[in-house]
């Protein structure tokens, strides 16, 4: 099995909804993180915002860790806070649009826009990609393969990750990723819940359902957040993440056991960048809540290591499942 560490390397508190106001000082707090995968022979794949792609301490840390082979750079793209500027709702730097619900060309302008940034800046190739706010469509897939992406990690089976919170509507469809794949797969140029003939390997994220299907079911067709609030506090989080939130390690260890036992191929750890920066972020709000952090990911490392669990890029993945197929 693989450890892919994948880092959506965005602004300052992007749940703020700023938007051009966001910051890049949590830059500066990756350097800790690089070094304790370094300790351990892991490799992040930082997925990174324009923002981030112009931040010249980030590109210069960036630059050093790619030359020793220790990370790769990926896009993620922020639409409401990169040009080319087209507003698709009363105030895009608040409301924080998902990419697909722009125009396709503006998606097109959008993705080579970054795409050229981040290929210049540190002069490699981008391969690997997640949406911003984890909103994926087949458009969106074409347009990606057609620049030369090879690997996506938006897509999270067994749960709506895109739920439209916002007082305005979004203009399209949002995707529902409950009946996705779990494992890797190559997408379909049509429907991007099903293997097709497209060279871009969908890797979807790691987690585990807690509930049941016919209480998962019960909790999705529940009107309103307040209710699926109350219904989170009687019998939990419907789903876990292999992702740390101070609070879960012991799922954490948990999850990474039962994939090891299902022989999976990999397993995906996601965070932000701001995460790193004590309140820079809704979770981690000072420096206790940072140093646990790095206790809970010491802890895991040393747990995965230990049980033979290799590093790998994203898009290293994707050459060892091309491979074997």
């Amino acid at each position: 099995m693989h450890l892919l560490i994948t880092i959506d390397t965005e602004g300052d508190n992007a749940w703020a909804g700023r938007g051009y106001e966001n910051g890049t000082e949590n830059a500066r707090y990756l350097p800790r993180f690089q070094r304790l995968c370094g300790r351990f022979g892991f490799m992040p794949t930082y997925l990174t915002t324009y923002e981030m792609g112009r931040d010249d301490f980030f590109v210069e840390f960036a630059r050093d860790a790619l030359a020793r082979g220790e990370c790769e750079i990926g896009a993620h793209p922020h639409p409401w806070n990169q040009p080319p500027e087209c507003p698709v709702t009363s105030d895009d730097m608040r409301l924080q649009p998902y990419l697909i619900e722009y125009p396709p060309e503006v998606i097109a302008e959008k993705l080579r826009v970054l795409t050229a940034l981040l290929s210049e800046r540190f002069d490699v190739e981008m391969r690997s990609h997640r949406a911003g706010r984890w909103a994926f469509d087949a458009t969106y897939a074409r347009l990606l393969a057609s620049m030369g992406y090879t690997v996506d990690c938006s897509v999270t089976p067994h749960y709506r990750s895109v739920v439209d919170r916002r007082e305005e509507p979004s203009r399209v469809p949002l995707p529902d990723y409950r009946r996705f794949p779990t494992g890797p797969y190559f997408l379909d140029a049509t429907d991007i819940s099903r293997p097709g003939d497209l060279p871009l390997l969908e890797i979807p994220m790691t987690l585990m359902p807690l509930y049941g299907r016919p209480t998962t079911a019960l909790y999705w067709a529940l009107p309103g957040r307040r209710v699926k609030r109350l219904m989170r506090g009687v019998l939990g989080q419907p789903a876990v993440f292999f992702r740390p939130n101070g609070r879960n390690r012991a799922d954490l260890l948990r999850l990474a056991r039962r994939k090891l036992e299902q022989r999976a191929g990999y397993v995906m750890l996601m965070l932000h960048s701001s995460e790193f920066m004590a309140g820079c972020n809704p979770t981690f709000k000072n420096e206790r809540d940072i140093e646990g952090l790095y206790a809970d990911l010491e802890v895991l490392f040393d747990w995965l290591r230990q049980h033979g669990v290799e590093a790998a890029t994203c898009s290293q993945y994707r050459d060892i499942v091309a491979g074997t197929m």
